[in-house]
């Protein structure tokens, strides 16, 4: 009978522990030394088991990080109405969002052009992650123009869907203007923060939110990791 080699055992292993959910999207896995140690198996061997793993799409490695799970990548729409929470329940993972950074500050010309107000008005800047299932997904910038919305600083440190702060803000509806799409390379901060690697693909989405009066109430950009999630875009598709 002819026996599989070890390190496709291992490879096995591994895989049906990701599968059981073990070692979930966005996880790093045991180091080389971990493995070898587990397994009892030189890490040349544990190092062949992980290059079968990423040849198939299950992990990625990062230099200097580690070996990490890979996502498969998750449809975004981009409709009329765009709402991440929705987006991210539809596939079937929970939706979470990180606070870097929630600031007031003037607004710069092109800001206060893009949200119809006279420069050095102030704007609400809402920075952070977003997240699908635990796995950070985004990174965004959004601004706000405060004077029009108040509360909306309260309303997002107490909740993380910007949906439902606007609502408390007195904005019970909000459609999508237009949507720029555009490829970047991930800056090493943002590396930092998305578990990617510097360069790495992004997709930017630069997008304007109007009220039912047609007055702009979010300016957003966000970065979406390439790897994660898809975009799709369809005239008749209101997300």
């Amino acid at each position: 009978m002819t026996r599989s080699p070890v390190w496709s055992t291992i490879a096995t292993t591994l895989e049906a522990e990701i599968a059981r959910g073990h070692y979930r999207a966005g996880d790093k896995l045991p180091t080389e030394a971990e493995l070898s140690s587990r397994f009892g198996v030189n890490r040349h061997t544990v190092r062949r088991a992980l290059a079968d793993l990423a040849e198939r799409g299950l992990v990625h490695a990062r230099r200097g990080s580690g070996v990490f799970v890979r996502m498969a990548p998750m449809d975004y729409p981009l409709g009329e109405r765009v709402r991440f929470h929705q987006n991210v329940r539809a596939t079937g993972r929970l939706p979470d969002k990180r606070i870097l950074r929630l600031e007031t500050r003037p607004a710069d010309t092109t800001e206060a052009q893009a949200l119809a107000l006279a420069p050095g008005d102030p704007v609400l800047v809402h920075e952070g992650l977003s997240l699908a299932g635990g796995t950070p997904v985004a990174h965004f910038i959004s601004l706000f123009p405060q004077s029009r919305l108040p509360g909306l600083a309260e309303a997002l440190r107490e909740t993380a869907s910007v949906t439902e702060a606007l609502r408390r803000a007195g904005v019970a509806d909000y459609t999508r203007a237009f949507t720029r799409l555009t490829a970047e390379p991930a800056s090493a901060t943002q590396a930092l923060h998305l578990n990617l690697r510097e360069g790495a693909p992004l997709l930017r989405s630069v997008g304007l939110n109007l009220d039912p009066e047609g007055q702009p109430v979010e300016q957003g950009h966000t970065w979406f990791a390439g790897d994660r999630v898809a975009l799709t875009v369809s005239p008749e598709h209101d997300a």
